[in-house]
């Protein structure tokens, strides 16, 4: 069992702690275009998603799989691996976690700028 635990990057970190590196790293803004979880969109805090994330088994294995593959960046697991929960996964000893990926928040589209493009389409030719 030691010996499993020894190549998951995930034993021994709480989800408090990797939450809040996350958010420190990337902010609430990327966390919630790139995961689609509402506690990171609506009034998004530690507190709140925490107490979320502990009762939502898949939105907790969202959250751990962004972090092991995006923020850690280590390759993506082979398949008898990926039926597993991130926190049971076991990663080779060979691989080691690089540095975070980049990711940017996307521009928000307003609702002016939708209605502008529907606008400014012309209707085609209707023939009769």
């Amino acid at each position: 069992m030691t010996e499993q635990q020894r190549n998951n990057p995930l034993h021994g970190v709480k989800l408090e702690a990797l939450l809040t590196e996350l958010v420190e790293h990337y902010g609430w803004e990327v966390l919630a275009q790139s995961i689609n979880i509402n506690c990171f969109k609506s009034n998004p805090s530690i507190k709140s998603s925490l107490k979320f994330l502990r009762r939502t088994a898949w939105a907790r294995e969202k959250v751990e799989s962004f972090y092991l593959y995006k923020y850690k960046r280590l390759p993506k697991p082979d398949d008898v691996q990926y039926q597993l929960p991130p926190r049971d996964r076991i990663v080779p000893m060979d691989q080691k976690p690089r540095s975070p990926a980049v990711i940017e928040a996307k521009e928000k589209k307003t609702e002016q700028d939708v209605w502008s493009n529907w606008r400014s389409k012309k209707p085609s030719d209707s023939q009769d």
